[in-house]
């Protein structure tokens, strides 16, 4: 068995976007589909990891893009959160934009098109509560140390698709506070969720570019990483039944 990655160019607004999407080579009926989306840099190397990783659960991944072809950030670069800025003000664009990454992913020969879901970290977090909060057909998601304010359109109720929160306790950009009012805002609209709060971890959790923090609250931590991504496995196996 061998992992097979390609770029994948598809439209939508304000488009055209570049994924990278990830299966195995041994696939030969459809498969569940896992949308990857990215943190505050937009798509890049660790995100087509990602699809790898979930690709080698048998999955078939697209690492996304909800920024634009050729629109990325690196750490340290000016105005970092530029792009990610543009789409927390227009969270109706964003919404769009991650419905037509949603279709690409659909649309590719090797997806089951009926069976898929979504991960996200940080922003990317946020990405995939959005696309439960809007009914978008996914059958269920994972954020991982997400933000959590609600978008500025209401939650379509109720929402079907089913949750699973990973949170870093320690979190300065989602506080246990938040925390509980995302868990009273999921109950109000009758969502099937779960959150996992991880001690001693805080935002960033599963990123590994950042074992020297980033700034107070924002570090890779190996436990949770682990942890999370156990939880992931899990979700996803009973998701795709």
């Amino acid at each position: 068995m061998a992992i097979v990655r390609q770029t994948l160019i598809y439209d939508g607004p304000g488009g055209p976007f570049e994924g990278v999407i990830a299966w195995e080579d041994e696939v030969e009926t459809p498969r569940p589909g896992v949308l990857v989306c990215p943190n505050i840099l937009g798509q890049k190397e660790s995100d087509n990891k990602k699809a790898e990783d979930l690709a080698k659960l048998g999955y078939v991944a697209l690492a996304c893009d909800v920024y634009g072809q050729g629109k990325r950030k690196t750490r340290g670069s000016e105005n970092v959160a530029e792009y990610m800025n543009m789409l927390d003000a227009d969270r109706t664009l964003l919404r769009d934009r991650l419905a037509a990454s949603l279709e690409a992913l659909r649309g590719f020969a090797a997806v089951e098109p009926a069976k898929v879901g979504a991960i996200g970290f940080c922003f990317g977090g946020k990405c995939v509560l959005d696309m439960a909060r809007s009914g978008l057909p996914i059958l269920g998601g994972v954020s991982f140390h997400g933000v959590y304010d609600r978008p500025d359109y209401a939650n379509v109720s109720p929402i079907t698709a089913k949750l699973l929160v990973c949170h870093g306790w320690e979190d300065p950009l989602a506080t246990p506070d938040q925390m509980v009012a995302l868990g009273r805002e999921l109950t109000e609209a009758q969502a099937d969720w779960q959150i996992h709060a991880y001690g001693n971890a805080g935002h960033a959790f599963t990123d590994t570019a950042l074992i020297q923090p980033a700034a107070p609250g924002v570090a890779y931590e190996p436990r949770a990483d682990r942890r999370s991504w156990k939880a992931m496995s899990d979700f996803l196996a009973e998701l795709f039944l």
